[in-house]
C-alpha cells in the first residue's frame, strides 16, 4: 500500500499540487476510502453516544485507536532527526487532539449529516495553509475545485428548520474549529514528514496524541470498564474505523504530499454520511433519518458540485 522508505524522499520532493493521472494514484483511492470509513465510523460513534456513554470516553477510545493504527507505520523506516525536533510531532499531535475533540463533540451532540459535510470546509483551509506555511503555489484548478467543494458541503450540510437552528449553530461552530485544526495538521504533516520519513513522523505523532488523551480520563462520567457491553460493538468498531481512516489519510499525505488534492477527495465523506444516514439512519441515527424532499434536492445539488470539484482534479 505504501512505498518502501527509500522512495519516500523522492515522492515528497514532488512540487506539483496535483499529481499527473490523479485518478490512478494511491492518493486518490486511499483518500476516497478514508472518506467512506470516516463517515461510517462517525455514524457508529453517534450511535454510541445514544447509549449513555459520554463524549470524553468516546474521544479517548477513538484517539487511542488512531495512535495504535499509526504505530503500525513504524516498520516503514525513517529517522528521528534530533531530540530538538520532537516539538514538531508534539505540535501536530496537539492540533490532532483539538480536531478530534471538537469533531466528536459535533458528531455526537450535533448531527452527523451536518457535521461531517461541514468538515469539508477544511479544503479551503488546507489550500490556504499550504500557501502560507509551505509557500507552494497552487494551480488555479485547485482553488476552483476547493471553492466548488466548499459550496457543495455547505449545501450538503443544510438540514435544520428554524426550531433546530441553535443545534445547527452549535454543530457548525465546533466543526469550524475542528476543520481548522485538521487543516493545519495536514499541512504541517506534509511540511515536516520528509525529514522524518513516513515510518517515524506519524507514529511519533500518534504517541504524543495518546499521551495528550490521558487528560480526558478525569472527565469520564464513569470508568471505561463500566461502559455497557451493548455499546462496545459500536464504540469499538466505530473507533477502529476512525483509526484506520486516520492511518490512511495521514500516511497518504506524509508519503506522497498533495495535501490540498487529497482533501478535496476526502471531502466525499460528506456525501457518504448523507447516503449512510439514508441507508442506516433508522438504526444508527434515528433523529436524522427523516429527510424531506427539499433537503434531498439540496443535497443532490451538493453532490453534483462535489463531483465537479473532483473532475477538475482528475482531468
Amino acid at each position: 500500500m505504501l512505498l518502501p522508505p527509500s522512495h519516500v524522499p523522492v515522492l515528497l520532493a514532488a512540487s506539483s499540487a496535483v499529481p499527473d493521472d490523479f485518478l490512478l494514484t494511491p492518493t486518490f483511492w486511499l483518500s476516497l476510502l478514508a472518506a467512506f470509513l470516516y463517515a461510517l465510523g462517525a455514524l457508529l460513534l453517534k450511535r454510541t453516544a445514544t447509549g449513555a456513554v459520554d463524549v470524553w470516553r468516546i474521544t479517548f477510545v477513538s484517539n487511542i485507536a488512531t495512535s495504535v493504527a499509526l504505530a503500525g507505520l513504524w516498520g516503514f523506516g525513517g529517522q528521528i532527526p534530533s531530540l530538538d525536533a520532537l516539538w514538531q510531532p508534539a505540535v501536530v499531535a496537539l492540533l490532532f487532539i483539538a480536531g478530534q475533540i471538537t469533531a466528536i463533540l459535533a458528531l455526537t451532540r450535533g448531527d452527523v449529516s451536518v457535521a461531517t459535510p461541514m468538515l469539508g470546509l477544511k479544503i479551503l483551509m488546507v489550500a490556504f495553509f499550504t500557501w502560507l506555511l509551505i509557500h507552494e503555489p497552487l494551480p488555479p484548478r485547485v482553488w476552483i475545485s476547493a471553492t466548488l467543494a466548499t459550496a457543495a458541503v455547505a449545501l450538503l450540510g443544510i438540514s435544520r428548520d428554524r426550531a433546530g437552528m441553535h443545534r445547527a449553530a452549535f454543530t457548525a461552530g465546533l466543526t469550524l474549529i475542528a476543520a481548522a485544526s485538521y487543516a493545519c495538521f495536514d499541512v504541517l504533516v506534509q511540511r515536516w514528514s520528509p525529514a522524518w520519513g513516513v515510518g517515524r513522523f506519524p507514529p511519533v505523532v500518534g504517541f504524543f496524541a495518546a499521551v495528550y488523551s490521558l487528560v480526558l480520563i478525569p472527565r469520564f462520567q464513569q470508568p471505561l470498564r463500566d461502559t455497557p457491553a451493548s455499546v462496545w460493538p459500536y464504540l469499538g468498531f466505530g473507533s477502529a474505523l476512525i483509526g484506520v481512516q486516520g492511518l490512511l489519510i495521514i500516511s497518504t499525505i506524509a508519503n506522497w504530499g498533495y495535501a490540498a488534492a487529497a482533501n478535496v477527495v476526502y471531502s466525499f465523506r460528506g456525501l457518504w454520511s448523507v447516503l449512510l444516514v439514508l441507508a442506516l439512519g433508522r438504526w444508527l441515527a434515528r433523529d436524522e433519518h427523516a429527510l424531506g424532499r427539499k433537503l434531498l434536492l439540496l443535497r443532490l445539488a451538493g453532490a453534483a458540485l462535489l463531483s465537479a470539484a473532483i473532475l477538475l482534479l482528475v482531468n
